[in-house]
């Protein structure tokens, strides 16, 4: 893999899941940015200083937030904007205990985090549909379902939520959801390339758009065609701590964050080039990154009613149902929850701009 590519999102996710539980059950914590959150915290120009901790390295999940960046959106707000780079502290960690103000996240794991009792709240919805699916070569004319995975192998990353989702898709398919799994990282998606496994996850928009651009295009089964309930792969998430002491601020910093994947949405080439000119050493494979930005500006970046970053109760329910009945959420002394938990407080519309 070549070291100045982002590496792939769906690896990620698993370590990032790994990472928020470790954190969940320890109070001390290794930061990757030393200031507190607060509302007295201004730099020399007057400007209110807000910290965002990234979830890995910059990709097009993160557009909008370079664009605003590039145009000099935050500082119209009044905000001195400071991004945080990923290290080996979670942005759900950083959050939850206030070493950060806002952090790029998942359903996934705000959720593991929210049931543990972290001080999290998830307030813009960056991808609208799920950004995952399972995929097979596309020359695997024996897979036309995912019921035909039954007895195959799939190549994984070893997140607890992996192996309940693709039973959960493969019984709703009409197989038995019996299949093998090896734990391979970043390894996976070549090993589905080569023929040593038959499945795996990737996101459609940059794994999926890799291997098409590579010669080795490949077939995708969406999830929710098969029962899993829709998943807000890429999210922005603050503290309650943070919003109820900057909820100005909040709503400055999020009208620029708007306005950015407002802009990514309606110009998305030119997004793309903002965000690489932002990343050199990083997005260097600029035909994959103009390809996954206007992937994301025709089907993600926007929900169904035209709105950007906004978030649906039963979504966050659905989900946290799922996660429940599969065992995986426990409390902050690591006991599994004996109930589902109530997921209203999870998510907030209110610090988003109005509709004009």
């Amino acid at each position: 893999m070549h070291p100045s590519r982002p590496l792939p999102h769906a690896p990620r996710r698993a370590v990032r899941l790994a990472l928020t539980a470790v954190a969940v059950g320890t109070l001390s914590v290794a930061t990757a940015c030393s200031s507190d959150s607060g509302s007295d915290r201004s730099d020399a120009k007057g400007l209110a200083e807000v910290t965002l901790a990234l979830d890995w390295t910059p990709n097009t999940n993160h557009t909008g937030i370079y664009v605003a960046q590039q145009l000099g959106w935050f500082k119209d707000a009044g905000i001195d904007l400071k991004i945080v780079p990923y290290g080996s502290t979670s942005p759900e960690t950083l959050l939850a205990h206030h070493k950060a103000d806002f952090g790029i996240s998942y359903q996934e794991g705000l959720t593991a985090a929210r049931s543990a009792g972290q001080d999290l709240t998830s307030v813009y919805a960056v991808t609208q549909k799920t950004n995952v699916t399972i995929a097979v070569s596309a020359d695997r004319k024996d897979i036309t379902s995912p019921k035909d995975l039954d007895g195959k192998t799939y190549a994984g990353f070893g997140a607890a939520y992996e192996k309940p989702l693709l039973r959960s898709v493969i019984k709703n398919a009409g197989g038995t959801g019996e299949f093998t799994s090896v734990t391979l990282n970043t390894s996976a998606y070549s090993a589905l390339y080569a023929g040593k496994a038959d499945f795996a996850m990737p996101m459609p928009t940059w794994e999926g758009l890799e291997a098409k651009l590579s010669g080795k295009p490949l077939k995708n089964f969406e999830l929710t065609d098969y029962g899993f309930p829709e998943i807000y792969s890429t999210l922005i998430a603050s503290s309650d701590e943070y919003l109820e002491a900057n909820g100005a601020t909040a709503r400055k910093f999020l009208a620029a964050v708007a306005r950015g994947y407002a802009y990514a949405v309606e110009n998305p080439s030119k997004a793309a080039d903002l965000l690489i000119k932002a990343n050199k050493g990083v997005l260097t494979n600029t035909e994959l990154v103009h390809a996954s930005e206007q992937l994301l500006a025709d089907s993600y970046y926007r929900a169904a009613d035209g709105s950007l970053g906004t978030q649906s109760a039963d979504r966050w329910k659905a989900f946290a149902d799922f996660e429940y009945k599969a065992g995986l959420l426990s409390d902050a002394d690591g006991k599994k929850l004996t109930a589902a938990p109530d997921t209203s407080s999870w998510f907030t519309d209110d610090y988003l701009p109005e509709k004009s």
